[in-house]
């Protein structure tokens, strides 16, 4: 799942208080385990957070009360995007890219998720169709 979205949530620590942001976000699996790279605006919020953090994302079908999540625990580096072609490789590219010149990574030590399923109804048919 994480290597088909774009969009998550991450959470973070900052003065002892967990905050949670949406951003742009690429996987990187190159030889080493899976990293989830991302950039910011030097000196935010997200970049003078704490090394831990969590990394979420998640699909909701409302119609159908079914779904999945998955959520990434790990430590936040800070990356130099120039640093083995980094840039050129695992550019999350950002919806707004001006002034995002802050490269992290997150290094996962916990990958989880969830799927969410509706019990089989009662009805041969989906009810939906007929309103």
């Amino acid at each position: 799942m994480l290597r088909f979205h774009t969009v998550g949530r991450i959470a973070v620590i900052v003065n002892e208080s967990p905050l949670v942001f949406p951003v742009n976000y690429k996987s990187v699996e190159a030889d080493r385990p899976m990293w989830i790279a991302l950039r910011t605006r030097p000196g935010n919020i997200i970049d003078r957070a704490s090394e831990q953090a969590a990394f979420e994302i998640d699909k909701i079908d409302h119609n159908e009360h079914e779904g999945w999540s998955v959520l990434v625990r790990g430590t936040l580096h800070h990356v130099d995007p120039d640093s083995a072609e980094f840039r050129e490789r695992f550019d999350p590219q950002p919806w707004l890219i001006d002034d995002r010149d802050a490269w992290l990574i997150i290094e996962p030590f916990s990958i989880s998720g969830r799927l969410l399923r509706s019990p089989q109804p009662d009805w041969p048919v989906h009810l939906g169709g007929y309103v």
